[in-house]
């Protein structure tokens, strides 16, 4: 179809606003390179990946992997702290130009933010003192282990719990939390985050990680669009993984190594 003059300036018009709009959704890169600065959003409520500690600086896996990024791209790192529900808005209306802040991937996000390679784990998992050795399922007999009641580590523990293992559920993370602290049992099956904010709380435990129960890793988000930053933060993350930093920090919150983490 021959194309009329007025047609021919729309469809021009349109390529150019497209041109222009490509341009825009690819520019957080550069500005942070030219800039030297990239904002990252963190939390400071979800010990151990972030929280406040003792000088009152925010702490934690997170943190971390903020400042890591920060120093690879050899810019300085705003941290800007941010809640469960504000962290993708944050992302989305340009307050922050990443998210790191213990953010899994799933369809519905997919469609508002983009996500880097995986970063860290996040896991279900048993903890006991370090006194005690439970080195698989079968060390779990003839042990009280707390568990909350229809939590993910609830069903992936009867999976793995041999004969023997007195399982002692209770109705929420407090309740199951306390039982451990108050010595009502000896180990403890929770999340990640609740059993590192227990064991800050509770130093005089010397409680760690001991088994794995489920992993489920968390992601970077970026703004939707901007792919040279996200592939760029993908390059840092492979470098990291390869020289065994992201295996170190892992270690140092949450006591294994990060591990097999998927693209």
């Amino acid at each position: 179809m021959k194309l009329t003059p007025l047609r021919a300036l729309f469809a021009a018009t349109v390529i150019a606003l497209g041109a222009t709009n490509a341009a825009v959704a690819q520019n957080a890169l550069d500005d942070i390179m030219k800039s030297k600065e990239i904002k990252i959003a963190i939390p400071t409520d979800f010990p151990p990946y972030g929280f406040v500690g003792t000088d009152l600086k925010p702490q934690g896996l997170d943190i971390d992997m903020a400042n890591y990024i920060g120093a690879k791209l050899g810019a300085k790192t705003e941290l800007v702290p941010v809640t469960s529900a504000n962290r993708i808005p944050y992302l989305q209306t340009k307050k922050a130009d990443l998210v790191i802040s213990t953010l899994g991937k799933n369809p519905d996000r997919e469609k508002v933010i983009d996500f880097t390679a995986a970063y860290s784990p996040f896991f279900q998992a048993i903890f006991a003192a370090k006194s005690l050795s439970i080195k698989s399922p079968a060390d779990l007999a003839g042990k009280s282990i707390a568990v909350t009641r229809g939590a993910i580590e609830d069903a992936e523990l009867t999976k793995i719990a041999p004969a023997g293992t007195d399982i002692k559920r209770f109705e929420d993370n407090n309740a199951t939390v306390s039982a451990f602290v108050s010595g009502q049992t000896t180990l403890l099956a929770t999340g990640a985050s609740v059993a590192g904010n227990m064991m800050a709380r509770n130093p005089n435990l010397s409680a760690e990680y001991k088994l794995l129960l489920k992993d489920s890793p968390n992601f970077i988000g970026v703004a939707k669009g901007e792919d040279k930053l996200r592939l760029k933060i993908n390059e840092i993350i492979a470098d990291a993984k390869r020289s065994g930093d992201l295996d170190k920090m892992a270690q140092k919150w949450l006591g294994r190594p990060a591990g097999d983490l998927p693209n």
